[in-house]
């Protein structure tokens, strides 16, 4: 029979169409396979390309004289605009801000093959290196309220390019999504005095069924009102309200963690289109007792349609606990993690 769950960070319904519920293999991609190159001449974030993007912001590692690893360049069909001001005007009803901002590239690997599923760890762990260092950088400015890093990986997703490579974008106003995930923290810290997070996660934890992976310092779940099929979280163990909080301990084990539930959805969907973002509060949340950082790995096995539009509540036809029993029983082949040539 169908039901009805409630998001516990969001207090937003999903109903769980179990009448329509599908085996959580039925949605695997099974698109042809294409072997992808290693390096495309005229793709602009392949090495030797340099020329071909804008400027670079930073680069690891930071001597020049060394290949890169690891290279974020300003967007080149920027959002915001890092020159403009973030002047504000009310007219009537009707409010606006210049659209001032900082729209960046983290080019992922100087691999065009290598999703990040099929990165070293330790390639992955450059990667959030340099997440932390952007985030920390850009919330020095006072302009910036809020720093928002995310992938697309696949044309699904919202990918342009097939070179590996993620995205920050850093505003002067707090989304109204993750303002909402803020308050309602902080209203539950208010009624209950902890974290719902925290919380949260003792109770998965305790009750396994909704568990991906667990490590010492992380833990992979699918939540229990997910609202698309597949949509994992991975949580820190430690309690921590910021991104820019996180330890060199903590991003080698983030990156193992990462980089294997990601192996596992390329494994097990057959390379799926997907979305990871960091949600994280500003960075001046850092030591806030009632919110907590975490990843959301969302692969795009569905479309929106009318009644999620019209209504705002999604239709998810995979139970969550299929979902996590089905990505815990998938094995990654040694391959994978290895640094080995894509097929996409």
């Amino acid at each position: 029979m169908p039901e009805l769950r409630q998001n516990f960070f969001t207090k937003e319904w999903v109903i769980i169409a179990t009448e329509r519920a599908k085996r959580p293999e039925d949605l695997a991609t099974h698109r042809p396979a294409q072997t992808v190159p290693s390096f495309v001449e005229t793709c602009p974030f392949c090495p030797g390309n340099e020329n071909k993007t804008p400027p670079e912001v930073m680069r690891y590692p930071a001597n020049a004289s060394e290949p890169w690893a690891v290279r974020v360049i300003p967007n080149k069909f920027a959002a915001l605009s890092s020159e403009a001001q973030p002047t504000r005007s009310l007219q009537h009803l009707r409010r606006r801000i210049d659209g001032f901002g900082f729209h960046e590239v983290i080019i992922d690997s100087p691999d065009h093959s290598s999703a990040m599923a099929l990165l070293p760890d330790a390639q992955v762990a450059k990667i959030l290196g340099v997440f932390k260092d952007r985030y920390n950088s850009l919330s020095t400015d006072q302009r910036i309220n809020h720093v928002t890093i995310f992938k697309n990986h696949g044309v699904d997703a919202g990918a342009s390019l097939q070179h590996p490579h993620s995205q920050l974008i850093a505003t002067p106003v707090i989304p109204s999504q993750v303002r909402h995930r803020l308050h309602e923290a902080l209203r539950h810290y208010d009624d209950a005095g902890e974290c719902m997070f925290c919380h949260m996660v003792e109770r998965e934890v305790e009750d396994q069924t909704r568990i991906v992976l667990k490590s010492e310092l992380f833990v992979a779940m699918e939540v229990f009102a997910s609202a698309t099929p597949f949509a994992t979280h991975i949580f820190p163990l430690r309690h921590m309200a910021s991104f820019g909080e996180i330890t060199a301990a903590e991003i080698l084990n983030l990156a193992r963690m990462l980089r294997t539930l990601l192996a596992k959805l390329y494994v097990g969907l057959e390379n799926p289109d997907l979305n990871f973002t960091i949600r994280s509060g500003p960075s001046d949340y850092v030591g806030a007792r009632h919110f907590h950082w975490y990843v959301s790995v969302i692969p795009r096995l569905t479309r929106v349609a009318g009644f999620e539009l019209g209504s705002g509540m999604f239709i998810n036809t995979v139970l969550p606990e299929s979902a996590a029993e089905f990505l815990r029983n998938i094995k990654v082949d040694k391959a994978v993690g290895t640094g080995a040539s894509a097929k996409l």
